[in-house]
């Protein structure tokens, strides 16, 4: 059985936006050792919605050092529109990057 961990992206977010790099950045800290336990991770967007940068610090880096499979354990859960574009196009931005560095 798959262990889940629950990141409520709400607590670290001021009013709906979050976005700090810093913030996500140790968030992500987090997340690498729920995922070396072997866990999937479920990131909460309730009422939260997230910069660019934000996403692009907790899950880019994902996938640039352990590669677009990661994506395979990690749950976005109740994503607005705009969170959702953010993230699909970071992943797939992170993604070709990982595969551009690694044909080499």
């Amino acid at each position: 059985m798959i262990t889940r961990s629950n990141f409520p992206l709400s607590k670290y977010a001021y009013g709906h936006l979050i976005g700090a790099r810093a913030t996500a950045s140790s968030l992500r800290e987090q997340v690498e050792v729920a995922l070396a336990q072997g866990q999937e991770i479920v990131f909460d967007f309730s009422g939260v919605d997230a910069t660019q940068s934000f996403i692009d610090e907790l899950i880019g880096v994902l996938i640039l050092s352990n590669g677009p499979e990661i994506l395979d354990r990690l749950v976005f859960k109740s994503c607005s529109d705009n969170a959702r574009a953010v993230i699909e196009f970071v992943a797939a931005d992170r993604c070709d990057q990982f595969v551009k560095i690694h044909s080499h």
